[in-house]
């Protein structure tokens, strides 16, 4: 049996795709979005960018890519912050990483959840057991924060926005690997 080294030269990097909704921004912040997007993923980013019917004067995008394991989050990281901006990044579990899906509006920031095989948010044992606390000490209630580990205030301001993008194109982006 023959013995081989392995470097990070020679290691393969596996690799993840994921999608980009961005459910509106303003038209003066779309090239600054694929500027951003592309500088993540390495790669030149021109979206078709379409009305959001559910928001006069702004505009949405979807954007399917391709690339190393945390690329969601380096997207969500470019993008967080920004005025007028709402969106939703994904990304797909591989054999080594677990998935994740992140949603941003102004008013709320950024929901980050670790989504496992099939798409379903996996709740970290200690959260849940902060949220049972902060219930039994009379600071909330359990389904509220069961609620908020869930992103549904999230989901609820953001549903609008995706009902209004139904059927809009979808473009692939592959990062440089």
């Amino acid at each position: 049996m023959k013995e081989v080294t392995v470097t990070a030269r020679t290691a393969t990097r596996t690799a993840t795709r994921g999608v980009l909704y961005v459910h509106s921004a303003p038209s003066a912040l779309c090239p600054h979005i694929e500027w951003a997007v592309g500088g993540v993923l390495g790669a030149a980013v021109n979206a078709d960018w379409t009305p959001q019917p559910a928001q006069a004067g702004t505009y949405r995008a979807e954007l399917s890519w391709a690339g190393a394991p945390g690329s969601a989050a380096a997207i969500a990281s470019a993008l967080r912050g920004w005025n007028h901006l709402r969106f939703e990044v994904t990304e797909e579990p591989t054999s080594g990483t677990e998935g994740a899906r992140y949603s941003y509006t102004p008013e709320l920031g950024v929901f980050h959840a670790v989504t496992g095989l099939h798409g379903d948010i996996m709740i970290p044992e200690d959260r849940l057991k902060a949220a049972v606390v902060k219930a039994a000490l009379g600071e909330t209630t359990l389904l509220v924060e069961i609620d908020k580990l869930l992103g549904k205030p999230w989901d609820d301001e953001l549903e609008t926005f995706r009902h209004a993008g139904d059927g809009a194109p979808v473009r692939w982006l592959h990062q440089v690997v």
